[in-house]
């Protein structure tokens, strides 16, 4: 029986100065299972090897089957090649899922079966599936700020800061026959000026944190078109960008 803490792996550092990178992954199969034997797992796996000692972390359980729709970011039930940034090294085409309902990364290991999560304080940030989340720690004694600690998808990134909270949470419905239980999903929006974290409702709400330059940033929407409803993160991103400009 495996422990529930899993021994970790590291690369020795003579294997970081050799500046580890692997090559792009293949796409994902339909299962994680698949995953685990693709072309990408197989290059991660060859090259920390069964020695090595990159991470220690609790082992993770997958979900009850019977739960409706899944924990994952963007849906996707399969280990997927990404990079991460742990103890400020960077780690590429490792085999991972972001599971949104508890905010951690799995991570499957080299006998391409045992899972287990990277521990959240050691990992500064990963990129999965295109986008860049960033762990932001604050102060739980502040409750004011909107935010609490945890990983943000980071949209943009200059004087001002962009980001995207997905979360996912079990929910249960019941009749006097069934009981159903899922998962749902929800996004937030926060914008980060100066030392200060705002939580953004709509374009409106964008607008009143960036005032001092509001009249700028509408004629730049009108003019380029932005429809903030239809892709918020996307619109953040642009007016977040347009405002360093000006």
């Amino acid at each position: 029986m495996m422990n529930k803490l899993l021994p970790g792996i590291c690369f020795i550092v003579s294997f970081f100065c050799c500046s580890y990178c692997l090559g792009q992954a293949a796409s994902g199969d339909s299962t994680a299972q698949a995953m685990a034997s693709s072309p990408a797992v197989g290059f991660f796996n060859a090259a920390i090897g069964q020695q090595s000692r990159l991470y220690n972390g609790p082992e993770y359980n997958l979900y009850d089957p019977t739960i409706k729709g899944n924990a994952y970011f963007q849906d996707i039930y399969e280990f997927r090649p990404g990079e991460v940034v742990y103890d400020g090294i960077v780690y590429n085409n490792v085999p991972m899922m972001y599971d949104m309902n508890k905010d951690i990364v799995a991570v499957l290991l080299y006998n391409n079966f045992s899972r287990f999560a990277l521990l959240n304080e050691r990992l500064q940030s990963f990129d999965l599936l295109n986008h860049h989340f960033v762990y932001i720690t604050t102060d739980s004694l502040n409750t004011s700020s909107p935010i609490r600690t945890g990983f943000y998808d980071e949209v943009y990134k200059g004087n001002v800061q962009a980001l995207v909270k997905w979360t996912k949470n079990i929910q249960t419905s019941s009749t006097a026959t069934t009981i159903e239980v899922f998962f749902t999903q929800n996004k937030y929006y926060y914008l980060k000026k100066g030392n200060t974290y705002y939580s953004i409702g709509g374009q409106s709400g964008l607008l009143n944190v960036l005032k001092d330059k509001k009249k700028e940033l509408q004629q730049y929407i009108k003019a380029n078109k932005i429809k903030y409803k239809d892709n918020p993160d996307k619109a953040m991103a642009l007016i977040a960008a347009r405002y360093d400009q000006l």
